[in-house]
């Protein structure tokens, strides 16, 4: 009841004293066009418009002779011209709550999982935030366990590192997130389903998450049939709930599904107000937008906890030099690939590590590490450049010790490589388990 009332209380501080509002002039596709707000709105702020027997909440995307331009967060259904548009929100806030732990919530920051409303917190949190600036974040230091083996040993991440998953759909992005939100050792784990099939986001909290996991994460879903300013939004709610447990001193783990479909939101926004495409029917804007959502992750300012990011990217056709996959790639401090030629010889979680690189890893790890991992690489790697003679039987064993020693030890590194989705492994028994591995 008591955070019922500051809830209330909250709202009405910000009920403003004097209402402004124009009249819809236009509608075409999903654009509103709207008179009498053009010096009063800035791109955006939020409106609301006021139909038959609804009202919609739009957000301003530009502007066009003099008229706002409107996009809806819902259907216009009972919409017409001349109906009246208040400005009801100019600067879009959460006030995220340590009680939001083990909720679900939608893009607009409201429960979605029937367990009563959200605890409301003291500080506002802009949704669009900006990144902090580079000269007073600290730097990234200390490794995080993130439960799987693939990840702990050859693809180290430390806190606050940013790293991209990139694959094809149905390759184990959302298993291999599941796994990382359940077994790592992060104090917070905050998950962004971004444009998620609606059957999935649920089988995704309960089976794949499952309650140990929720207990101590915070879910935001925007599934794929919503508006694209909602699946653009849930991104930046995201980062929000994120920042908030951050400058609480907390280890945050920053796990997004997907970039990509943040990505397609942004373009059909930009799109519908008329801004011209220029790659594969990206506009600028998009490739604009990238860094700003994928900044916010990294380390904190002094006495700030840091957010390690992991971003899933669909790429398209499996064409990992794609527009999307490409700019991510550059803004990020490594890249982990998902092939699917290793998913469908039923390894999983199917990370290929020749492909894979985490840039932060030398620096983090201890120089036996390093030589381990590199020794192990190295086996791999040649195994990799005659496989297809191996599988032939054209190679002759004792041709070349090099190759002798990586056909011996594949099996056992591929074993080391693959794990259940309910297995975990911290770091220091995975570093153990792939030293054991040459001592056979």
């Amino acid at each position: 009841m008591a955070f019922l009332v500051q809830s209330l209380l909250s709202d009405l501080d910000r009920v403003p004293a004097v209402r402004i509002f124009g009249r819809v002039e236009s509608v075409q596709g999903l654009l509103v066009e709207a008179s009498g707000l053009n010096r009063t709105l800035s791109v955006g702020d939020r409106c609301q418009i006021i139909g038959r027997d609804r009202r919609v909440i739009c957000e301003t995307v530009g502007f066009r002779q003099g008229r706002a331009l409107l996009m809806p967060f819902s259907s216009l259904e009972g919409i017409g011209l001349g109906c009246r548009v208040e400005v009801v929100d100019t600067n879009p806030v959460l006030r995220p709550h340590a009680g939001w732990l083990g909720r679900v919530i939608n893009a607009m920051g409201e429960p979605i999982d029937g367990k009563g409303a959200l605890p409301v917190g003291e500080t506002s949190y802009l949704v669009r935030n900006k990144p902090p600036p580079a000269h007073s974040r600290q730097r990234v230091a200390g490794k995080l366990d993130l439960g799987v083996r693939a990840m702990n040993a050859f693809l180290t991440v430390c806190r606050g590192q940013r790293m991209g998953i990139f694959a094809g759909s149905g390759i184990g992005k959302s298993s291999l997130l599941s796994m990382m939100a359940r077994h790592t050792n992060a104090d917070i784990s905050v998950i962004g389903l971004i444009g998620e099939r609606g059957r999935e986001a649920r089988e995704f909290i309960e089976d794949d998450l499952g309650p140990e996991g929720l207990a101590r994460s915070v879910v935001v879903v925007a599934t794929s049939d919503e508006s694209a300013l909602l699946r653009r939004q849930a991104a930046y709610v995201t980062m929000a709930v994120a920042e908030f447990f951050r400058d609480g001193g907390g280890e945050v783990l920053c796990l997004m599904d997907s970039v990509t479909r943040f990505a397609m939101a942004q373009r059909e926004i930009s799109l519908s107000v008329g801004e011209p495409p220029a790659s594969k029917g990206y506009t600028p804007t998009v490739f604009a937008e990238l860094p700003r959502l994928l900044e916010r992750a990294g380390p904190g300012g002094v006495g700030q906890g840091s957010i390690t990011g992991l971003f899933t990217v669909l790429v398209d056709g499996d064409d990992h030099n794609e527009p999307i996959a490409d700019a991510v790639r550059g803004i990020l401090d490594g890249h982990v690939v998902l092939d699917r030629a290793i998913a469908e010889r039923g390894r999983y979680p199917a990370i290929n590590v020749l492909r894979s690189v985490s840039r932060t890893m030398p620096a983090c790890n201890a120089q036996e590490e390093n030589d381990l991992v590199g020794h192990a690489r190295r086996l791999l790697a040649i195994y990799d450049d005659m496989a297809e003679l191996i599988r032939l039987g054209a190679y002759r064993r004792g041709s070349d010790e090099a190759v002798d020693q990586a056909i011996h030890f594949f099996p056992a590194l591929e074993a080391f490589l693959g794990q259940r989705k309910e297995e975990a492994t911290d770091l220091a028994t995975s570093y153990r388990m792939l030293a054991e591995i040459f001592l056979q």
